[in-house]
């Protein structure tokens, strides 16, 4: 399986290019409730709710003090607002009742098992939320699963899973060092632009020869070609 991951990382970095990082990861802090915003919306509506939250007020401090009611008027752009206000409300009350103070610094320490269990142990906080604080704030070498990666994974045929958080454990326990960042990335890219969850564009594929998706051959199984074995084993 890591040979595949490798494969399609460097097909796709062909395709689109090594993705851009920010020079100064974002507060993991921020990022967590970024991405709790991010949920079942566009990035334009998420990130205003966002500034909606960071633009009015003074610190994560003085967003916690307010009701849910309240911060679900701030962040009404975003879509299921009471669900999402709540997450944070629940998220920012627990965290400085516990840590004492509204900061996730302490987790630099812990290992990727520990962040995961302890941020997924909030309420409203999942698997891939807490992976995105890993691999986007805390630079670590994991491979947050959404539905794009889902579905392009169990296409491709990295994987045969049922669910995203399924397609995330199995996928992490065979990540090559060093290839979160772009392999989540560029599977986006690759789910919003071409493999779409209906009528994927796969004539235009950069994996079309090493896919395993059904539709690829209308008389059913893969044909593939000798090059494609010999490229997949030139990966180390």
């Amino acid at each position: 399986m890591k040979k595949k991951i490798r494969l399609v990382n460097k097909l796709l970095i062909e395709k689109y290019g090594i993705p851009l990082r920010s020079k100064v990861p974002p507060d993991p802090v921020d990022l967590l409730i970024a991405t709790i915003l991010s949920q079942n919306t566009n990035d334009k509506n998420s990130y205003k709710a966002f500034q909606n939250l960071k633009n009015n007020y003074k610190d994560w401090n003085e967003i916690e003090k307010l009701t849910r009611s309240q911060i679900e008027k701030k962040i009404k752009i975003a879509g299921l607002g009471k669900q999402k206000s709540n997450s944070i409300k629940q998220f920012l009350s627990s965290l400085k009742k516990e840590k004492h103070k509204i900061s996730l610094e302490y987790l630099r320490k812990e290992d990727d098992r520990k962040i995961l269990e302890e941020l997924t142990s909030y309420i409203g906080i999942g698997v891939k939320t807490a992976s995105c604080v890993l691999l986007f704030s805390l630079r670590r070498n994991v491979c947050p699963v959404d539905t794009h990666v889902h579905r392009t994974t169990n296409r491709i045929g990295i994987v045969k899973t049922n669910t995203p958080d399924k397609s995330f454990d199995i996928i992490n326990k065979n990540l090559p060092e060093g290839v979160a960042h772009s392999f989540h990335t560029n599977l986006i890219k690759l789910g919003r632009e071409i493999c779409r969850p209906a009528n994927p564009n796969c004539s235009i594929c950069p994996l079309l020869n090493i896919c395993e998706y059904e539709k690829k051959n209308l008389n059913g199984g893969i044909k593939y070609k000798e090059n494609d074995f010999l490229l997949l084993d030139s990966i180390k």
